[in-house]
């Protein structure tokens, strides 16, 4: 552990020279008025001639270094309690592309002008904001510097648009109660840009280097503010719901009604603190996972899509590495084993999560949440915390420390003692440069549990450099046997893990493509307790091509080696003959993948691999085809085909998954979406369809339908009818 510590603040001291200081290459001035804006799209109010003008965008693709074909330009008023922008965006024609009149669209498939306001200047967090020709809104919180962003947080504000044969004008509202700044604020980080998809341009008002993110807050401009801001005032929120759920379980033949009543309250803490409160949550299934086909030997996790732990969820979840070690992994809370190994749903009783900034560079995340004993399934009554503070060090690095304990105070008969607690406590370093050209992660962790035992250490070093030409990665990681995080993800124990990759970029100059790579990566994998045996490695050689039409190309070829220290069966079938352990495999494949331009009403997706597997064969096709009609209704068809040829007296397979999506949107309000997923490695045909009215803002009523059905002989499974009104009022 010395050396690791030693390690980490080496490197620390190292890079904390690259880049020191932040820079804006440009600015705009927000002029204060007292009245409040009537919004239509229109900006012919007499008040917006005053504003001045940010303008001079700049092309983020398909090259980065020329003025926007289609300029855009945006002014910028506050009152006292409002915060406007308004904006003009040049187009070759009235024919812009929408796909949907729903909230938090898709950014890659919609025109649209992004805003990002990074309100306490840390480089590393910001609110984001989008509107499309359509005035359909889309808000959400970034994190990472700008990788990591999270479209599941709501808040109230406005946007209204007027489309044009050339242009489009967009008028915003931001209550200032909506977002959190420190109070005297005379200017935030900020940066507008732009997804002109009708013409295949991206642009942005700071100029951006196309090996970064569009979404980047390491290249902003800065808001200035003619006056001081206020306080934030955030209202207190209060949403409750009820919820009623019918359900029909076709294996067990019960029939259930449930009626549920509860919410969450919304409290303002200061300038930049947030405290959430829930009681009896509820999780059902109003949005249904994506099905997937897992031909590996470990857990796939999936995103978090629950309001209550969005607020700053990076505080909690951006521990670790999302490949190796997720020390806390919300969505292991309200969910649970029974005796036979079947994931159900473990009832929330309440819970309390505090967040947000406690200075402009320390902030602090406080989590608990009661889930409640279940003894027909043999799950205890657990209480889950965690404690969380992230330090911003030098221009935009992060120094952070946390505690997360799981622990049971019952005295359930069923429960195994060494599952009574788990505890985790950690310490990362998050390294960004100023100009995001060196970026990394280091971090040590250890558990504790009943009958400890010596180690119980998860470590890891990565640093990254990434530059307009050239990228480079080296990454250690270890995590050792012992080591466990009950409320986390952590798919491997037993490995020291090593990566490294090496690519190359190119820009052309030609019509058809805007940049293409060679990319050489290769990752192994030993086992301490096995003497440190070599047992998995791949490598792999990869060429990306992204053509200025947008569409894009790949292709892979990878070898693998996988050695098997238990039986496995890959196919997952019912009665396959599962691969013997204590062997090794050694097998080569092939892939392609190619996505067209979105843009068009029709696009299509198609991926093909073929090669070795294990000590047989595997063939695999899929694609997506979809269509819009614009801007009401989109519709696609899903299909991944994976044909497993292995050697007797193993189990050949044909895995067919097949996916069908159709989502209307009536008006701003009212949304029909339905959703068809088909599996015969998971036995299940499953129909998902909700109908969403949005009859206030942030306020829903849904009603959901969900039917599914054993693939073999087609026969009922489980069906539900689900009825939830959520209101979001404001006090």
């Amino acid at each position: 552990m010395g050396i690791i510590r030693t390690v980490v603040l080496s490197l620390c001291l190292l890079t904390s020279s690259i880049g020191v200081a932040q820079t804006t290459s440009k600015g705009i001035t927000a002029r204060y008025i007292e009245e409040q804006l009537n919004l239509d799209g229109n900006l012919n109010e007499a008040v917006w001639e005053t504003a001045e003008t940010g303008s001079d965008f700049i092309q983020f693709f398909p090259t980065d270094s020329l003025a926007a074909k289609f300029p855009t330009t945006f002014k910028i008023l506050y009152s006292e309690t409002t915060l406007y922008i308004g904006v003009r965006a040049e187009a070759e024609n009235g024919n812009y592309v929408v796909s949907s009149l729903r909230r938090d669209f898709g950014g890659t498939t919609n025109d649209n002008i992004s805003l990002l306001f990074d309100t306490f200047n840390d480089a590393t967090t910001a609110y984001f904001f989008g509107v499309t020709p359509y005035g359909v809104q889309r808000e959400g919180l970034v994190s990472e510097g700008g990788s990591n962003f999270n479209n599941t947080w709501d808040i109230k504000w406005q946007a209204e648009a007027q489309r044009f044969e050339d242009h489009y004008t967009v008028e915003i509202a931001i209550p200032f109660t909506s977002l959190k700044f420190i109070e005297g604020a005379t200017s935030w980080r900020f940066r507008s840009y732009r997804w002109n998809i009708q013409s295949n341009e991206q642009t942005s008002w700071t100029q951006i280097p196309q090996n970064q993110l569009l979404s980047s807050l390491a290249y902003m401009g800065e808001l200035k503010f003619e006056k001081p801001l206020g306080r934030s005032r955030t209202p207190l929120a209060l949403i409750p719901y009820l919820n009623t759920l019918v359900d029909r379980d076709n294996v067990t033949d019960e029939t259930k009604t449930n009626l549920k009543v509860g919410g969450d309250a919304k409290i303002a803490i200061g300038d930049a603190m947030n405290l959430d409160i829930t009681v009896n949550p509820d999780f059902s299934n109003v949005e249904v996972d994506d099905i997937f086909t897992n031909l590996t030997r470990f857990e796939i996790q999936l995103p978090e899509k629950r309001q209550f732990f969005i607020d700053n969820s990076d505080l909690f979840a951006n521990y670790g590495n999302p490949l190796d070690n997720i020390p806390f992994f919300s969505r292991r809370i309200g969910l649970a084993r029974d005796p036979e190994g079947n994931l159900v749903e473990n009832q929330i009783i309440g819970g309390v999560r505090l967040s947000g900034k406690l200075n402009p560079t320390l902030r602090m995340g406080f989590l608990n949440l009661q889930t409640e004993a279940n003894a027909d399934n043999e799950i205890g009554s657990f209480n889950n915390m965690m404690l969380s503070f992230q330090k911003k060090v030098f221009s935009r690095s992060n120094l952070g420390v946390f505690w997360i304990n799981r622990q049971t105070f019952g005295n359930e008969e069923y429960l195994d003692p060494d599952d009574r607690y788990n505890r985790v406590i950690g310490l990362d370093y998050d390294l960004a440069s100023a100009d995001n050209i060196w970026t990394g992660n280091f971090f040590l962790h250890k558990s504790f549990q009943p009958d400890d035992s010596q180690g119980n250490i998860s470590s890891q070093a990565r640093l990254n450099y990434d530059d307009r030409n050239w990228r480079f990665v080296a990454d250690f990681v270890y995590v050792d046997e012992e080591y466990r995080a009950d409320l986390g993800f952590v798919p491997r124990k037993d490995i020291f893990k090593t990566g490294n990759s090496i690519t190359r970029r190119f820009y052309p100059k030609n019509a058809a493509l805007s940049n293409h790579s060679i990319k050489l990566l290769g990752v192994n994998f030993w086992r301490p307790n096995l003497d440190f045996r070599h047992t998995d490695y791949f490598y792999q050689a990869t060429w990306d091509a992204a053509f200025t039409s947008q569409a894009t190309l790949s292709a892979r070829y990878q070898h693998d080696y996988i050695f098997l220290v238990d039986d496995f069966d890959p196919t997952r079938m019912e009665g396959a003959v599962p691969l013997p352990g204590n062997r090794g495999y050694s097998f080569n494949q092939f892939s392609v993948e190619f996505n067209s331009n979105p843009s068009k009403l029709l696009t299509v997706g198609a991926r093909t691999a073929a090669g070795g597997f294990f000590n047989g064969r595997r063939y695999a096709f899929g694609g997506e085809l979809g269509y819009r009609f614009q801007p009401w209704a989109n519709v696609s068809f899903g299909v991944n085909y994976d044909g497993i040829r292995l050697p007797e007296p193993y189990s050949n397979a044909d895995i067919w998954l097949a996916t069908t999506r159709a989502e209307i949107t009536f008006s701003k309000s009212l949304f029909w979406n339905t959703l068809v997923q088909y599996s015969n490695q998971r036995d299940n045909f499953g129909i998902n369809s909700r109908l969403q009215w949005r009859f206030a803002p942030l306020s829903d009523l849904f009603l959901v339908y969900n039917d599914n059905y054993f693939t073999e002989n087609f026969a009922p499974r489980f069906r539900s009818l689900n009825l939830k009104l959520t209101y979001w009022l404001n006090i």
